[in-house]
């Protein structure tokens, strides 16, 4: 069985990661590529043999094009509004996170994908990373002893005044740019932390911007350990997380946005530890399309309780922080 995918615009991340691992993908063809810019879609469209689509509503029409999947990398203000339309037309669909920007939204579109017996998946890519299995794994078999607190960390350096992420209409902002990553490390570890995680306080900067460029958030879980995020994109880069122990600590050190070619760097105390290269973009297609054949009526328990939940901590942060307008 091979997947016919529309794609939802030209953006970097379909450009850059998504549409070559899609084109090397034996189980996902590119059927589409929808644009505003007519132009735009059609170079892209030629680059990949596909057929051009003018405006996104285009992929959705039956009578134009023959698809069974719509991958949307638009802005995150229009997510849920394209999730629902490519739903409503019995697509499956891979979106960009955020899913949405308030957690009844995405709770409403997990459940109408159930209600219509169709995927809905978050593309956090990072979770299909191999080098977080091996953090598990080190943690069960006891190599840090009992998990006594979580750090995560994902800044960037400074965007372009026309970057759409500074752009408040669009969804744009740090929280819901880059501190989508750090919440959702410390929920893909929070059942070895210690269970349910809640938001005891939270900050969120501003800085010659209309949207917030920085923050922080402090988090415990239900057993009481600590998680800190920090996120912005005003900084020097830094991509990482580390869970401490009573005997030891473990760090990967370049946790959301590995290439395929490269070696993780994962630290256990002072040793560095071997794993081989990995390709989460590769693997999050294979998820996407492995739930698809499979005929599920909806995600496995475990993405669909991780994408609700991350979208509850977003609201929560948002509402627990002290606006700096410095």
């Amino acid at each position: 069985m091979t997947i016919r995918i529309g794609v939802m615009g030209c953006a970097s991340i379909a450009r850059r990661r998504m549409l070559p691992a899609m084109a090397a993908s034996s189980t996902i063809e590119i059927a589409a590529i929808a644009g505003r810019n007519p132009d735009a879609a059609k170079a892209l469209a030629t680059d990949y043999d596909c057929v051009p689509a003018h405006g996104y509503a285009a992929l959705l029409d039956r009578r134009n094009l023959d698809i069974d999947a719509v991958y949307i990398p638009l802005p995150a203000a229009l997510h849920a509004e394209w999730a629902e339309a490519a739903l409503r037309a019995g697509k499956h669909v891979l979106a960009e996170k955020p899913l949405s920007l308030a957690a009844p939204t995405t709770r409403r579109l997990l459940d109408l994908a159930d209600e219509r017996g169709l995927v809905l998946m978050e593309n956090v890519m990072f979770v299909h990373h191999s080098q977080h299995q091996a953090v598990r794994d080190l943690v069960i078999r006891g190599d840090i002893g009992e998990p006594r607190s979580f750090r995560a960390v994902f800044t960037v350096p400074r965007r372009r005044d026309d970057d759409i992420r500074l752009d408040p209409a669009l969804g744009g902002g740090a929280l819901w740019d880059v501190g989508v990553y750090p919440i959702r490390a410390a929920l893909h570890f929070q059942d070895l932390l210690g269970g349910r995680l809640s938001v005891l306080g939270a900050m969120l900067t501003t800085r010659e911007a209309a949207v917030e460029t920085a923050g922080e958030a402090l988090l415990r879980t239900a057993a009481g350990v600590g998680v800190h995020v920090s996120f912005g994109l005003d900084h020097a880069y830094e991509a990482s997380y580390t869970l401490h122990g009573t005997e030891n600590a473990v760090t990967v050190h370049r946790a959301f946005t590995p290439g395929a070619d490269e070696t993780p760097d994962v630290t256990l105390g002072a040793t560095h530890l071997r794993l081989p290269p990995d390709d989460q973009v590769t693997n999050t297609i294979d998820a996407f399309a492995s739930v698809v054949m499979a005929s599920r009526t909806s995600l496995p328990a475990p993405a669909r309780t991780d994408a609700l939940r991350q979208s509850e901590l977003l609201d929560d942060i948002r509402s627990a922080a002290r606006r700096d307008p410095a």
